[in-house]
């Protein structure tokens, strides 16, 4: 691509070089339709560039030539690399004070349309927001064009997304064919034989009026009042239609506010800038629309009527009067975090879609859980005569509420960019490795928890994690390709290079998908991951297990009034908040069990390495949740009818309390009066405890002494036990409690094996 550029010096030309199909040079049209430079690049690719006069460079140590560097064979040459910033970069050339436009486009077709359609929605929403808050509203101020001058831009481009659209011509082009007239009175002095119907007025001028002419005897006003003469002129009037309404002086007095407004920014704005370009394409546009012939005939207003049924209701004044509205409260908003999105006539449209996103889930969260987050209105900020977004990176807004359901209530809390910090123990919140910080968190725990700290620390609350990837195209394409384990050597290599030029691009998907698995594994009580991207794909994510979470995943997400694309992901948070009113959910249920399990610290030297058996009863041997029953016999009678009859009795009853861990032991340790130690070790059988009366004890089990007691609890005998449990003998004075009204206990098989005698 060669630009020419003699209108610096004479015959300069910079050719710029670069792949096929990523250099661009569009219509004088499309300059004015679009607002971009003539001359375009692609975001993602690499170009180098060459002055025809080597005395020529781009100026060294410049913010705005940030994506140029120089040669090391010549400081008239070197490389143009955009990286992933669209938008207008004005580039400074040495010596020369007018700047050289250079647009990078995005890699994405429809990003004009994105742009301007996200850039709508979030003035739409930041008015809305600044109308639900008391103090801003009421006052009335100027907007001040010399303070903030580094927002100046930001403000520029709200108003421009307000009034710079088809939909704002259209409702114009409404009013001036359609207008709102009223019915006026014409004065005039008119021939008497001309007037075809007399009023009151009229024909006292008939006696009154001078000028006149003598009428015959024979006419009927002489006749019959006595009317010699009668004026010859009379002065008369007329019902005329005007649409100097004050609607319609409302409508030219906001077009005018607007021209004001962008011809003052053009002024502010610096000299060959792309804001200044835009402001003044602008500024020409409302001037065409004001010097129509309709407006010509529409004097200035002395009073604004917004009342005006007019107003509020006709098509193209309703469009008109909601723009002038959000216009003098998006004049005057401050937003320090469109920085990234604004600076240098950049439009970062990635951080753009993660700022619209914002907006776009605090609504969907809002619909699904039917709440009003209580915090909204802490996002517009009213302060020394400035109205500030709190909208930032960097920033966490947490807007709770709680979800009210027929069987179980919900706190529900949204978050953008909330750190997780690294480092944490448990059972801290955050990361346990390194600080995370997700786009969007949303966060839910029962009602019963005020505190979310006290939810972290009990395993109640789980945290579910958006990130938003404007450069995404198709999140599952490359997944799908990489999960087949059987690739040939020949397709893997190719896949490595597919995945080396998606990172070049910055729309790397499985980079992407690691990024959430970080989520998912590092952040605590996380559920699930999800990538939010404006591409095509499926929407249906990965589990983890069984049930919807934990899991990973993407949904698509496109910046358009199609709701369609929310569906997707509103039939997934309504799937979430189903799984946590379900009180039998898997989730939950593990969520209880690591409670149960990490709530006790184990120190690195508190090992248990005895040989114990995997399975008993074909379930899995979890030695703090096998339980050993430790029962007395009085005497080898006792003894000798346990091993005999293959039943160990327990005194049961009202006096005699047994926990479930005692009734539901799966062995059996013996001692008796004054042992130290014992061998006495046994496997009870599955089928559990049964009571029996002392008759039944005596008659059916044949117990050879009278029972003292009315009720008993019997449990029967295995004949075998583990092969590691042979030769097993137990210190019986490190088990607290043993003895104690005789009464049995129940131990761990851990704290058993730990009171090995070796």
């Amino acid at each position: 691509m060669k630009i020419e550029l003699s209108h610096i010096k004479q015959g300069l030309i910079l050719e710029i070089e670069g792949d096929n199909d990523t250099l661009f040079e569009i219509s004088d049209e499309d300059v004015l339709q679009f607002g971009e430079a003539k001359y375009q690049l692609l975001e993602g690719y690499s170009y180098e560039y060459q002055f025809s006069d080597v005395t020529i460079k781009f100026k060294e140590g410049s913010k705005k030539n940030a994506i140029v560097s120089h040669s090391k064979f010549g400081k008239h040459k070197g490389s143009i690399n955009p990286n992933i910033y669209v938008g207008t970069h004005s580039l400074e050339i040495n010596n020369s004070p007018i700047l050289l436009p250079i647009e990078v486009r995005s890699v994405k077709s429809e990003y004009r349309s994105d742009y301007r359609f996200m850039l709508e929605s979030i003035t739409e929403r930041c008015t809305d927001l600044i109308m639900q808050i008391d103090s801003p509203i009421n006052q009335h101020f100027e907007t001040d064009f010399n303070k903030n001058p580094e927002t100046l831009y930001q403000r520029f481009s709200f108003v421009k997304s307000l009034i710079d659209s088809l939909e704002f011509e259209e409702a114009i082009q409404k009013i001036v064919s359609n207008p709102t007239t009223k019915w006026e009175e014409e004065h005039e002095v008119k021939d008497i034989r001309r007037i075809r119907r007399f009023n009151q007025k009229n024909i006292k001028q008939l006696v009154a009026k001078s000028n006149r002419m003598e009428i015959s005897n024979d006419h009927f006003l002489n006749k019959t009042y006595g009317l010699t003469s009668i004026p010859t002129k009379i002065d008369s009037t007329r019902k005329t239609e005007s649409i100097d309404t004050a609607e319609n002086r409302f409508i030219k007095h906001a077009l005018e506010e607007f021209l004001f407004f962008c011809e003052n920014c053009e002024l502010k704005f610096e000299k060959y800038s792309t804001a200044k370009f835009e402001s003044g394409l602008l500024a020409t546009k409302i001037s065409t629309l004001l010097n129509q012939s309709f407006f010509k005939q529409i004097s200035r207003p002395t009073s604004l009527k917004l009342n005006s049924p007019v107003l509020q209701r006709k098509s193209g004044y309703r469009e008109v009067l909601s723009a002038w509205l959000k216009f003098d409260l998006a004049s005057k908003l401050i937003w320090h975090g469109g920085d990234n999105v604004y600076d240098a006539g950049k439009k970062d449209i990635a951080t753009l879609y993660e700022y619209w996103l914002f907006f776009t889930l605090l609504d969907l969260l809002k619909e699904v859980f039917e709440i009003e987050p209580k915090s909204i209105a802490e996002l517009i900020q009213y302060d020394k005569d400035q109205l500030t977004l709190n909208l930032k990176q960097g920033t966490a807004i947490a807007m709770k509420g709680v979800y009210k359901s027929p069987s179980r209530n919900l706190n529900i809390q949204f978050s953008y960019n909330r750190s997780f910090g690294g480092g944490k123990t448990f059972p801290n919140s955050g990361s346990y490795t390194t600080t995370l910080r997700p786009d969007y968190t949303l966060s839910i725990w029962p009602e019963e928890i005020t505190e979310a700290k006290d939810a972290e620390r009990t395993e109640l609350i789980t945290h579910i994690h958006f990130d938003a990837k404007y450069k995404v195209k198709n999140f599952y394409e490359l997944i799908s390709k990489s999960k087949d384990e059987e690739l040939t050597e020949e397709e893997n290599i190719e896949l490595i290079k597919e995945e080396a030029e998606e990172v070049k691009k910055g729309t790397f998907k499985n980079q992407d998908l690691l990024k959430m698995h970080a989520y998912k594994d590092a952040i605590r009580r996380t559920g699930g991951a999800y990538v939010l991207y404006p591409g095509e794909g499926k929407d249906e994510p990965f589990r983890g297990f069984h049930e919807l979470i934990p899991g990973l995943g993407a949904f698509v997400i496109k910046p358009n009034k199609d709701n369609k694309d929310k569906e997707h992901l509103k039939n997934f948070i309504k799937k979430v908040v189903a799984n946590f009113i379900d009180r039998a959910s898997q989730r939950e249920y593990t969520a209880v069990k690591i409670y149960d399990i990490h709530q006790k610290r184990k120190l690195d030297s508190d090992t248990l390495n005895e040989p114990l058996p995997e399975y008993i009863s074909n379930k899995k041997l979890i030695p703090s949740e096998t339980f050993v029953l430790v029962g007395y016999y009085k005497d080898n009678i006792h003894l000798s009818w346990i091993k005999s009859e293959g039943f160990y009795n327990v005194r049961y009853g009202d006096k005699y309390e047994l926990s479930t861990n005692e009734i539901g032991a799966q062995y059996l340790l013996l001692y008796s009066k004054d042992q130290t130690e014992s061998t006495l070790f046994f496997k009870l059988k599955s089928n559990g405890a049964k009571v029996y009366t002392k008759s039944e004890l005596k008659k059916d089990l044949k117990y050879k002494t009278t029972p003292s007691q009315e009720m008993y609890l019997v449990y029967q005998l295995e004949k075998e036990y583990e092969k590691e449990f042979n030769n097993l003998k137990i210190d019986l004075t490190k088990l607290d409690g043993l003895g104690e009204n005789k009464r049995p206990i129940a131990i761990s098989i851990e704290k058993l094996m730990n009171s090995k005698i070796k």
